[in-house]
C-alpha cells in the first residue's frame, strides 16, 4: 500500500507491503505470563538464522534476539496470570497478540500469525500459518523475541518466588515443578484455572484446615 512505501516517516522504505510476524511463548506453563511479539523486518538489514525458537540453542536465541531488536521493529503484548484465569489461555493469548501489533511503531499492511487462529481486533488483514515460525522468517523472529523475553521474566520470577525452580522449567509442568507446587502450594504467578494448580491449592487448604483442627 502507498501509505507504507515510506514507513515510519522515512526511516524505512519497502518495495512491497509491510508484513508483521506474530508469535507467542508460554501457553502451556502452569505459571507466569503468556508473552507475544510482533516483528517487522527491515528489508535493508538482513538477519541470518531466523526460525522456530524451540529449535535453537539458548545462546543462539539470545544472540538473535539482540540482533532483531537492533535491526527490526518489535511490539510486545503480555497477558498476566490473572487475565489468563479470567479469559482462558486462548482468549488471553489472542488479546496479547492484538496488543503486540498495536505497539509496533506503524500499522503493517498484513500480519502473519503462527498457529491456526487469527485474533479479532487487528488493525489490518491477517493470516494464520500452522508451523509458521519455521516457514516464515518474520514469524521466526517474533518467536525468538517472545521466547527470550518470557524466559527472562521467569528467571526474574524465580528470585521473587524461590523454591519453585522457575529459572529452570520456566513454569512448565515438569516433575520438579509439580513436586514444588504440591509442597509449597501456588504462588501469586500461578494460573489458578489450571487443574494441577487448583489441586495444589485445594490440598493446601485441606492441610491448613487439618492443622487448625
Amino acid at each position: 500500500m502507498e501509505k507504507n512505501k515510506d514507513w515510519l516517516n522515512g526511516t524505512a522504505s519497502f518495495s512491497g507491503p509491510v508484513i508483521a510476524g506474530v508469535d507467542e511463548a508460554g501457553r502451556g506453563p502452569l505459571a507466569g505470563p503468556v508473552v507475544t511479539a510482533a516483528v517487522v523486518l527491515d528489508p535493508r538489514r538482513a538477519i541470518q538464522g531466523l526460525g522456530d525458537s524451540k529449535a535453537l540453542s539458548a545462546r543462539k536465541r539470545d544472540a538473535l534476539a539482540l540482533e532483531i531488536r537492533e535491526k527490526a521493529w518489535v511490539g510486545i503484548g503480555i497477558a498476566e496470570p490473572e487475565e489468563i484465569d479470567r479469559l482462558n489461555i486462548l482468549h488471553a493469548t489472542m488479546a496479547a497478540m492484538v496488543r503486540a501489533v498495536s505497539r509496533l511503531p506503524g500499522i503493517p499492511d498484513r500480519v502473519l500469525i503462527d498457529g491456526n487462529r487469527v485474533p479479532d481486533g487487528l488493525p489490518c488483514p491477517a493470516e494464520a500459518l500452522v508451523k509458521g515460525d519455521a516457514r516464515e522468517a518474520v514469524i521466526g523472529a517474533a518467536s525468538i523475541i517472545a521466547k527470550t523475553l518470557r524466559d527472562r521474566l521467569m528467571v526474574e520470577a524465580a528470585q521473587r518466588f524461590p523454591g519453585y525452580g522457575f529459572e529452570g522449567h520456566k513454569g512448565y509442568p515438569s516433575a520438579a515443578h509439580r513436586e514444588a507446587l504440591m509442597r509449597l502450594g501456588p504462588c501469586p504467578i500461578h494460573r489458578m484455572s489450571y487443574a494441577p494448580v487448583r489441586l495444589a491449592a485445594d490440598l493446601r487448604l485441606s492441610t491448613d484446615a487439618d492443622a487448625c483442627g
